[in-house]
């Protein structure tokens, strides 16, 4: 009779454990982290009230807690909890609770704060994964045939690599023709590609950012016509902590900095026009504000690296499918490679998906000019482009071409005029396929260096 009721009291304080872990559609995820606070996201299957407990790594009897959130139906029962006035460089320990209840892991859940850095020390090295193409297959909605997304695996594996952390390039979801014209229907793909299992240490252990392309946007090339673009951004705004908007856009802009370098977050959907488009020249894919302040931002920006996120490939000469050079777009690619050039902007690299495939991209004048890198990555788990390799793009760095499902994690390392980006591609299974590394322009505009201490009594 002891020992049943040992266990009965046993199963009083599992129990309700358990039943806020079914509560628990998706995630724990990090968001944006900066110097002091991050955002925390995590999505319930019904109404429910949820908060973040966090501390101190070193110190667990500190421990604090978030402001509550109620999850709600019309926002797809997820939430976004900011927690600020933490310290800057420090590792902290997060708990989910749900309604008051622990959520318990098998994996630790915490977040590293950005270091204070700039007149004090060299940037620290720091490491992001990047990709594109996120397929996840559901039956009822696919087409008939082999399915198209496959090998969930590498979410893990990206997660087992540690990055601090993870650039989506859109196609981040695979919206189907039943889904993009409803709100109900948008918020449904989310949840069900947010939930499976290989995403969700990767969502809880690694800061996200995010941009959209056609496929989470609407359908199929879809451009700034589609009817329904302000819904599908708003369902993208409540699956993904990002950092706010850009000011005075409608579309789905960011920036955010990372140590030396800041990332230039662009939406190539919501001003666009039509590919089939003939009637108007010059066309625009950015739209004329969005490109306006992408190119004052640069020029504004002190970052040792400046990062253009995009869904198209920008760089790639190939007239085929989307990249930038097809369907009338080249001289607003060329207005951009021209506006580089100008303004003499050291070390911008384009990051680009879509196109199934992973390449890098140079374009490289001489001296007189800087050098213009694009790295494409693609695809996590769509199907892969197996016949790349017939396509005339003129930059592509000879022995880049990866034509199977990968991942890729950007080191940048060293200091001063030594500081570098290694770049390491890896397959499905965290194999690495081949590695690249590209060195900074030497004239480049460092971040404000520490200030040199004069003895007393002397200038």
């Amino acid at each position: 009779m002891k020992k049943f009721l040992c266990i009965l009291g046993f199963l009083f304080i599992i129990n309700p454990l358990t039943a806020q872990k079914k509560l628990l559609q998706s995630g724990p995820m990090i968001g944006r982290v900066n110097k002091t606070d991050v955002k925390l996201w995590a999505q319930t299957n019904q109404p429910a009230t949820l908060q973040f407990a966090y501390w101190e790594k070193s110190k667990s009897d500190a421990k604090q807690f978030s402001e509550k959130i109620h999850t709600e139906k019309k926002d797809g029962y997820t939430a976004q909890v900011i927690i600020d006035g933490l310290k800057p460089g420090t590792t902290y320990r997060y708990q989910l609770l749900i309604n008051g209840k622990k959520v318990k892991f098998n994996y630790p859940t915490t977040f590293k704060t950005q270091q204070v850095w700039a007149y004090h020390h060299a940037p620290p090295d720091f490491s992001f994964a990047f990709g594109s193409g996120a397929y996840i297959n559901d039956p009822v909605f696919d087409r008939a045939g082999k399915p198209y997304g496959g090998q969930y695996e590498i979410y893990r594996n990206i997660a087992n690599k540690t990055p601090d952390f993870m650039i989506w390039d859109g196609d981040n979801v695979y919206l189907r023709q039943n889904e993009w014209d409803s709100k109900s229907g948008i918020i449904y793909r989310y949840t069900h590609d947010w939930s499976i299992p290989e995403k969700q240490q990767l969502f809880a252990t690694v800061p996200h950012y995010a941009i959209l392309d056609d496929h989470d946007f609407g359908p199929n090339d879809s451009d700034g016509s589609f009817w329904n673009k302000d819904t599908t951004i708003e369902v993208f705004n409540l699956f993904w902590a990002n950092p706010k908007h850009v000011s005075g856009l409608k579309s789905a802009t960011f920036q955010f900095s990372y140590n030396d370098a800041e990332f230039f977050l662009l939406d190539n959907r919501y001003y666009r026009d039509p590919n089939d488009l003939t009637t108007k020249d010059p066309k625009t894919i950015l739209g004329k504000k969005q490109l306006n302040w992408l190119k004052n931002a640069l020029v504004f920006s002190k970052a040792r690296f400046k990062f253009i996120v995009m869904g198209g490939q920008f760089l790639n000469t190939a007239r085929n499918y989307e990249t930038y050079s097809n369907h009338g777009f080249d001289k607003e690619r060329l207005d951009i490679i021209d506006f580089i050039y100008k303004e003499k902007l050291k070390n911008v690299i384009f990051l680009t998906g879509d196109r199934h495939m992973t390449e890098i991209s140079l374009l490289d004048n001489g001296n007189k000019f800087p050098k213009i890198w694009d790295i494409t990555v693609s695809p996590f788990t769509s199907g892969p482009n197996t016949h790349a390799e017939n396509e005339p793009n003129r930059l592509r760095v000879p022995n880049t071409l990866i034509m199977e499902r990968n991942f890729a994690i950007f080191n940048i390392v060293g200091k001063g005029k030594d500081r570098h980006i290694k770049i390491d591609f890896f397959d499905q299974k965290g194999k690495l396929i081949k590695s690249f590394t590209i060195k900074q322009d030497v004239d480049y505009q460092p971040y404000p260096q520490p200030r040199k201490r004069h003895k007393k009594g002397k200038k």
